[in-house]
C-alpha cells in the first residue's frame, strides 16, 4: 500500500552480496505479501533470521467470544477495564483485552505504562489507534513515534515493542485483523498511489527513518498465530536479536498516520458512512470520523438518518468532541456503540431535531463496520451498559 523507502545500507543490485568492513555477509531477508505477487521490502540483517533456540506455549489473555443473542445494540464503557492506576502493570500487548471479534477482525483495548515485550502478529496486520499518551513503536524496520490520534499500522508479521513515554497512559484501540489492511481500492491508482480525491496522501504516511542495530542473544519474542483455526500464542527464543537489520528498502513497513491528517468529505446533505472511510480489510471497513463542516442544504438534517445495515454490525469508538447523534444515550469519551446488522439504529430521540440549523460538528470517532457478526469478548462483557439498547424507547424490557 505504501510508496517506496530505502533506510539504512543495502547493496546497489538486490539479491547479491553485502558485507561489513570487516568482509562479513549480511543475510537478506524477503518480506513480503502474497507469495511474491505482493509489496515486499528486502532487510539485511547481520544474524541468521531463522535461528531459535526455543520455541514453547505462550498462554493469551482470554479470546473466548458470546453471541450478541438475544440481539440489541449495546453500549461499551472502555475506560472501565483499567481503572485507577491499573495502567502501571500493563503492557500494550499482553494486558489486551478483547471487546469484539470474528474470523476476519478482532478489536480490542488497552492502558499500559509498562515496556511490551518483542511481539509479532502472524496472523494479519494490526492497524492500532492511540486515544492518549505516547510511545516509541521499536519495529524491525526501526523506530516508530506514536502520538494521540496516531493510527499505528503494522504489517503481518513485522516483530515490534512498544515503549510508552511520559507520563499519561498510553491507551490504545487495537484492531486485528486476519487480512493486510490497506486503503481503500477506490482512493489508488491502478499503480499504487493515492489519488487526488482521496482523503489523505503519501504526506500523511510515516515510516521509519533509522535502523535500530540492537545486538543481544537468546531473545524472546511473542508470535500471535492461528494453528487450528483458533488464536494461539507461541514463545519464540532467537539466537540473535531481531532488530540487527542495517538496512532495508521496499513498499512494505509499518507506518503512522494521524487522524487529524485525514481530511473531511462534506455536501449540502448528509454523507454516508463510505465518505468516511480510511482503510480496509478483507470483510471490514475502518472510517474516520473528524470536525468538519456539516450539510449546507438549507433544509438538511446534519445527523444521520435512521438506517438498517442488514449486512453488516457498525462499531463506532469515541474518542473526543461531541457527538450529536448520541447526545443522552449516556456514551462519552471511551466508549464504544455496537449497532448489529439486523435493525435499525440512528439519532437519540431529539438529536435528529436538534441537529437542524447547525453548521459543524465537532466529534472525533473510529468506526469498524464488519460484513460478518462480530461476537462479545471478555472485555465487552466486563464493561457494558446495559440500559444502552433501550435509551430510543425510553422503557425497558416489557
Amino acid at each position: 500500500m505504501a510508496f517506496y523507502r530505502q533506510v539504512g545500507s543495502v547493496p546497489p543490485k538486490r539479491h547479491t552480496q553485502h558485507r561489513d568492513e570487516q568482509g562479513n555477509l549480511y543475510y537478506e531477508e524477503l518480506m513480503g505479501e502474497e507469495g511474491f505477487s505482493g509489496d515486499s521490502s528486502l532487510l539485511y540483517h547481520r544474524g541468521l533470521p531463522p535461528a531459535i533456540v526455543d520455541s514453547t506455549v505462550w498462554e493469551l489473555p482470554d479470546q473466548r467470544t458470546t453471541p450478541n443473542h438475544p440481539l440489541r445494540h449495546r453500549h461499551l464503557r472502555l475506560h472501565e477495564l483499567f481503572p485507577g492506576d491499573t495502567a502501571a502493570e500493563t503492557d500494550v500487548v499482553t494486558g489486551r483485552r478483547l471487546v469484539l471479534g470474528n474470523a476476519d477482525v478482532r478489536i480490542s483495548y488497552v492502558a499500559a505504562r509498562k515496556p511490551s515485550p518483542l511481539y509479532r502478529n502472524a496472523i494479519g496486520d494490526e492497524l492500532v489507534y492511540v486515544e492518549s499518551g505516547e510511545a516509541v513503536v521499536e519495529t524491525v524496520f526501526g523506530p516508530l513515534r506514536a502520538r494521540p490520534g496516531d493510527q499505528v499500522l503494522i504489517p503481518r508479521a513485522t516483530t515490534h515493542r512498544w515503549l510508552p513515554t511520559g507520563a499519561e497512559p498510553l491507551r490504545a484501540y487495537a484492531i486485528e485483523a486476519s487480512s493486510h489492511i490497506t486503503p481503500p481500492k477506490r482512493y489508488l491508482s491502478k499503480y499504487g498511489q493515492l489519488l487526488e480525491h482521496s482523503p489523505y496522501c503519501e504526506r500523511d504516511l510515516h515510516g521509519p527513518g533509522e535502523t535500530l542495530l540492537e545486538i543481544g542473544t537468546d531473545v524472546e519474542v511473542l508470535v500471535k498465530h492461528r494453528p487450528g483455526g483458533q488464536v494461539a500464542g507461541t514463545r519464540m527464543v532467537y539466537a540473535t536479536h531481531p532488530f540487527d537489520v542495517v538496512g532495508w528498502d521496499g513498499c512494505l513497513y509499518p507506518l503512522t498516520f494521524n487522524i487529524a491528517d485525514f481530511e473531511p468529505i462534506t455536501g449540502r446533505i448528509h454523507q454516508p458512512p463510505p465518505v468516511h472511510q480510511a482503510f480496509e480489510g478483507v470483510n471490514f471497513v475502518v472510517c474516520n470520523f473528524v470536525p468538519r463542516k456539516v450539510d449546507y442544504h438549507p433544509l438538511s438534517i446534519p445527523v444521520p438518518y435512521y438506517h438498517s445495515n442488514v449486512d453488516s454490525d457498525e462499531i463506532m469508538f469515541y474518542c473526543g468532541g461531541n457527538y450529536e447523534a448520541r447526545k443522552g444515550s449516556g456514551i462519552g469519551q471511551g466508549s464504544v456503540s455496537v449497532h448489529p446488522g439486523g435493525y435499525a439504529h440512528g439519532p437519540q430521540p431529539g438529536a435528529y431535531e436538534r441537529s437542524i440549523g447547525l453548521d459543524f460538528f465537532d466529534e472525533l470517532a473510529v468506526m469498524v463496520d464488519t460484513f460478518r457478526p462480530l461476537e462479545l469478548g471478555e472485555g465487552a462483557l466486563a464493561c457494558e451498559d446495559p440500559a444502552y439498547a433501550w435509551t430510543w424507547s425510553g422503557r425497558g424490557p416489557a
